[in-house]
């Protein structure tokens, strides 16, 4: 019996590490979960699924949803709240798998303590690899516990690397939708709307991540993701936009060999994969390799998207700027979002910032939350100046 926390229990990582739960009732155990601030979806699953401890990410929320489980009688459910809430969740005692779903910064001190606590760690939150890899990596070689993607890129690049050893790999073929705006002119880029940026052609997603997808940061993310967790250099690491996103990833071996995993495009998939990991066990997720008819990939362009080239250089010089890459793009799209800047301005905010940002090895998680801080005060500044920002663009900072 496998006894898991969720980080990010209300989301759609959240919601389908559930459901795998649900299907394996007796390999799985739900001990705590941290739930955010969906309060309605918080209280429905501490009554289904009756945590030891279950966090709010407010006080005001925590304590509606203590009042609320007294009322249903159960008072033995300790509900916490914040980061410390976050951190009990990743920690406790009878928790021996910690599945990390939190969007954002906000779950990387969770997240890192949950290493440092020897659990094994499922990550579906690439911002805390983005903004502290090396130490998050480093941690888990010192305790000798598995970092086990859930991600469906890295999942499947996990997955084919099983097929031979680390010193036979030649790259990583990550590969990317390309978005709704794979062909859509850059003249076009500035009057994007936020439905059409919100309209992905092949994955269902939060906001945030789906206006990465489509400015292409979700992938730039992804290969600082692939570096830390496979422990290879930028330039080992590629990739490539396939529309059909039928093929997750690939793996190149130094004799030829390509390695591909395909499978349903269902996020229940490579979350059982970790959860079971090193086994693999029966499903009823089948891909219908009939109905494979065919298959398109081409190079990115990373003048259309920037965003791309901004993650490599960032992945090149490592500490502060992946730090900085991360917050930037956050506060960018939150803009956008809020239809405070145009779609063509996310990466031009996000440079400056970049442009701004002392490279230098980050020793602590403190230091990593400082530098995230400092990096959300650039990019506000830039949104809030928005149109008086004419001065010459940087164009590499590395």
């Amino acid at each position: 019996m496998k006894r898991i926390a969720i980080l990010g229990s209300t989301g759609s990582i959240g919601r389908s590490t559930l459901s795998v739960a649900e299907s394996y009732p007796d390999r799985f155990q739900i001990v705590t979960l941290a739930a955010g601030s969906n309060l309605e979806v918080a209280f429905e699953q501490a009554l289904r699924w009756r945590p030891r401890v279950i966090s709010m990410a407010a006080e005001v929320d925590a304590d509606a949803l203590r009042s609320r489980l007294k009322k249903e009688g159960l008072r033995e459910i300790e509900v916490a709240h914040g980061a410390a809430g976050a951190v009990r969740v990743a920690t406790h005692g009878d928790v021996d798998f910690v599945v990390s779903a939190i969007v954002g910064v906000a779950g990387l001190e969770a997240t890192y303590e949950a290493v440092r606590a020897g659990k094994i760690l499922g990550l579906a939150n690439k911002e805390c690899l983005v903004a502290a890899g090396e130490l998050i990596t480093a941690e888990a070689r010192k305790q000798g516990k598995p970092l086990l993607p859930i991600d469906s890129e890295h999942n499947a690049v996990h997955q084919c690397l099983r097929g031979g050893r680390m010193d036979e790999v030649e790259r990583v073929w990550l590969t990317a939708s390309g978005g709704p705006f794979l062909n859509t002119a850059q003249s076009e880029f500035a009057s994007i709307t936020v439905e059409q940026a919100l309209n992905h052609p092949t994955w269902k997603m939060g906001r945030r991540i789906t206006i990465d997808s489509a400015t292409l940061m979700n992938k730039g993310f992804e290969v600082i993701e692939a570096c830390r967790l496979f422990h290879m250099p930028p330039g080992k690491v590629e990739v490539i936009v396939h529309p059909q996103s039928t093929i997750h990833s690939m793996v190149e071996f130094v004799d030829g060999s390509i390695l591909a995993q395909f499978s349903v495009t269902d996020m229940r998939l490579p979350i059982l994969y970790a959860l079971t990991y090193p086994e693999r066990i029966p499903s009823d997720m089948r891909f219908a390799v009939s109905d494979l008819r065919h298959l398109d990939f081409c190079p990115p362009d990373l003048k259309r998207f920037p965003c791309l080239r901004l993650a490599y250089e960032a992945a090149e010089a490592g500490g502060a700027k992946t730090v900085a890459l991360n917050a930037a793009d956050e506060v960018a799209v939150a803009a956008f979002l809020e239809g405070s800047i145009r779609f063509d301005e996310i990466p031009r905010i996000i440079e400056e910032v970049l442009t701004e940002t002392n490279s230098g090895k980050l020793e602590s998680i403190g230091q990593v939350l400082e530098a995230d801080a400092e990096a959300r005060r650039l990019a506000l500044e830039r949104v809030a100046e928005g149109k008086k920002l004419e001065r010459p663009r940087a164009t590499s900072f590395a």
